[in-house]
């Protein structure tokens, strides 16, 4: 792929990559535990995804070890890959992928309530208070359906314990992903020392994830019983599906994307991912989809979308539609001798943003 000037075609198998493979990998995890114990399936996937990434970027001849990097990579792989995914991993033995991939969605509610530095701005923002308040709405109603839909107590309250455990994994995934953002600051602001590739500093964190789940899963004895000639084919392919797809393709076109387009607009995989499970747990699953699961999501999407609403509103996409759409407006209301100096105004403005734009990718970088 071409970063300078990236095909729409790249751009769009890009984002089909990351807003179906990565939806889909709830199910796929669903599929992997009828054969693999959580934590063995945690550790063959991390490994073997971690050991060929650390081997692609040897073979491309990228720097692989630096301290400062490295230990913040582990931390950050610990709290990121071993804390959220093994309480996903954990917690799909229980309930639904479906219902996995809405609290997991509901992520968002965490960033705005641990990013300390951003409470003033956050907490003063009407539209991320009251999309603050849906989150909580729709998570709760998922923890009523649990309570108030099962008949069976033991199942009700292993569902609930589940749940809970997932949500204590979304708190790890959102302070792992806010201590990688303010060490990156501090970091800026020290003398440079050349920093390892993301998709280095990526490879040590599946590295790390593979080891915490492969030293659990001996001290829990889940390998000493693990068989693997009962796993069956299907699960084998699931697995394979996990480690190539899911954590390598996908991984891999997020962080391009991340490179060529708005993340504002990359962030939009948030709402199509719980989608995506929810269609394939309704078609390929015996879990029942039930009203009440789709009205949670469309609430969380919904509280998500006013937490994020402050950046969507500035992101330069939607800022060049609404200048194209002033300039509109304008031109039509001019005499018509006047308009040709207004595109000449509109023309000049647009290549003294695109420069700006320029200027603030490359400071970026």
């Amino acid at each position: 792929m071409n970063e300078k000037s990236p095909s729409v075609a790249s751009i769009i198998f890009a984002y089909l990559v990351v807003y179906i493979v990565w939806g889909s990998t709830f199910f796929f995890i669903e599929k992997a535990l009828h054969s693999f114990p959580p934590f063995v399936l945690g550790s063959i996937r991390f490994i073997i995804a971690g050991s060929l990434l650390m081997g692609y970027c040897g073979l491309k001849g990228y720097k692989i070890f630096n301290r400062s990097d490295v230990k913040q990579a582990v931390f950050v792989g610990f709290l990121l890959l071993f804390i959220d995914m093994a309480a996903i991993i954990w917690s799909e033995q229980f309930i639904s992928s479906g219902i996995v991939s809405i609290l997991s969605a509901a992520t968002a509610i965490w960033f705005i309530i641990f990013d300390k530095p951003k409470w003033k701005e956050n907490f003063s923002s009407l539209p991320i208070v009251l999309g603050l308040i849906l989150g909580f709405s729709g998570v709760i109603m998922l923890f009523a359906e649990q309570v108030f839909g099962q008949t069976d107590d033991g199942e009700r309250s292993q569902n609930l314990v589940a749940m809970g455990v997932l949500i204590l994994g979304t708190i790890g995934w959102t302070i792992g992903s806010l201590t990688s953002k303010y060490s990156q600051k501090e970091k800026s602001d020290k003398p440079k020392e050349q920093s390892l590739n993301v998709i280095v500093k990526t490879a040590w964190q599946m590295v790390t994830a593979g080891t915490a789940f492969t030293t659990v899963a001996l001290v829990n004895g889940e390998y000493s019983s693990f068989d693997y000639s009962t796993v069956s084919s299907a699960d084998w392919g699931a697995m394979i599906y996990l480690v190539f797809f899911g954590s390598i393709l996908a991984f891999s076109s997020y962080i391009w994307l991340l490179q060529v387009r708005p993340a504002t607009e990359v962030s939009t995989y948030a709402y199509v991912n719980p989608i995506v499970a929810l269609l394939l747990v309704h078609f390929f699953t015996d879990h029942q989809v039930t009203s009440l699961q789709i009205s949670g999501l469309a609430v969380v999407l919904f509280s998500v979308l006013l937490m994020n609403w402050n950046l969507y509103k500035n992101n330069r996409t939607i800022r060049a539609f609404r200048y194209r759409k002033k300039l509109k407006r304008v031109k039509n209301m001019a005499p018509k001798s006047s308009i040709p100096r207004i595109i000449e105004v509109a023309e000049f403005n647009a290549k003294e943003k695109k420069k700006q734009a320029a200027k603030e990718a490359k400071k970026d970088s």
